[in-house]
């Protein structure tokens, strides 16, 4: 915590007791965010910073079915705890305890420590009372409000414009892990899959796909774009999950390459060689911020791009400011004016970074 005089701190955060985890000694220690690849992916740093602060502890990290994909990427993760955990559900059955299998599971793991990561946006509270069940005797997390003994190092929260990232960092910061620096990283299998089309070609990636459609840049603008590129004389992938193929065909068009059902894996080396990628506020974005790829990105006003922005890679971020944001809206009631953005100023947003990556003019 930050050296405050008592009296403008609140209880919780100095109660008897209260002091830095010893986590040089610990054996287990347990990572909580099960939220999308992205959320994951920004990760990274905190895994980066507990290695250094616990070289011996085992660290683990309790992750959706949707984001555990992204945590092979990380090579400090060395297990994964896949669970839907009921504060991310919108129905439960009344009556039902749909945390119970979790809860036997993470008892039986017998961590030292639970750190539960959250956006500004989201409580620590519910996962604090699993890991409390569980038996796990330190607890830490962040929140503007007061949650009671359920944390057992509870942090006030940082400003909410604060980048997700430093947001993470600084909890660690607070309860005595150094950063040991905020840049995303991700590990490339080392037998990942490229498709041959791609192989030795100069190419971009364009990826329309994102989780709700209020984060979707129309698809015939992603389609324009693939046709500038492709007279740029680049190669263009097409990227999306096989329940996206048809978006994928319809952007793709006759001069695309549509590529759906990608690994994560294999989609990170496809990414790593691209010379420019193009798409939404999605976790394609985080995971090229992660392997160093270029990116434009496409910000719908769902969120605030101050947290989100990549910071690792070149990148441009292209949004319109309205009122309405952030409004994290799964389908947009308005016509989308925070996406109000032409080809044309996407294309030239793509030449920029492949420019001053290549030192060399772009048509």
């Amino acid at each position: 915590m930050p050296d405050l005089p008592a009296d403008l701190r609140h209880p919780a955060a100095h109660r008897p007791g209260y002091g830095d985890p010893e986590w040089s000694s610990m054996r287990r220690i347990l990572v909580v965010r099960p939220d999308n690849v992205g959320d994951v992916l920004m990760t990274g740093p905190v895994f980066r910073a507990l290695r250094a602060a616990a070289p011996h502890a085992s660290l683990d990290l309790l992750a959706s079915p949707g984001g555990a994909a992204a945590a092979a990427l990380l090579p400090e993760v060395d297990d994964v705890v896949t669970a839907s955990v009921s504060w991310q559900q919108l129905d439960l059955v009344p009556g039902a305890d749909p945390d119970a299998d979790l809860v036997a599971e993470l008892t039986a793991r017998d961590h030292d420590a639970a750190i539960v990561l959250t956006s500004f946006s989201q409580s620590p509270w519910p996962a604090a009372e699993l890991a409390r069940r569980a038996g796990i005797g330190v607890r830490v997390g962040t929140s503007k409000e007061f949650g009671g003994a359920l944390l057992t190092h509870w942090v006030p929260a940082p400003p909410d414009e604060v980048h997700q990232v430093d947001r993470m960092l600084g909890l660690l910061a607070a309860v005595g892990v150094p950063s040991q620096g905020h840049t995303l990283h991700a590990r490339v299998p080392l037998d990942a899959h490229v498709p041959a089309a791609l192989d030795l070609a100069r190419y971009a990636v364009v990826a329309p796909g994102a989780s709700c459609p209020s984060r979707r840049w129309p698809p015939e603008r992603f389609a324009a774009v693939v046709r500038g590129l492709a007279e740029d004389g680049l190669t263009v992938a097409v990227t999306g999950t096989e329940r996206e193929a048809e978006l994928v065909a319809a952007v793709a068009g006759d001069v695309g390459l549509p590529v759906t059902g990608l690994e994560l894996g294999d989609l990170a080396a496809v990414l790593t060689d691209a010379e420019v990628v193009v798409a939404n506020n999605s976790g394609g974005v985080h995971l090229a911020d992660a392997v160093g790829a270029p990116v434009v990105e496409l910000f719908a006003g769902t969120e605030t791009v101050d947290q989100y922005r990549p910071r690792s890679t070149r990148a441009e971020v292209l949004t319109r400011p309205v009122s309405c944001s952030p409004c994290r809206q799964l389908v947009c009631p308005f016509d989308q004016e925070c996406l109000a953005i032409g080809p044309d100023e996407v294309l030239a947003a793509s030449r920029r970074l492949r420019r001053v990556g290549m030192d060399v003019d772009v048509a």
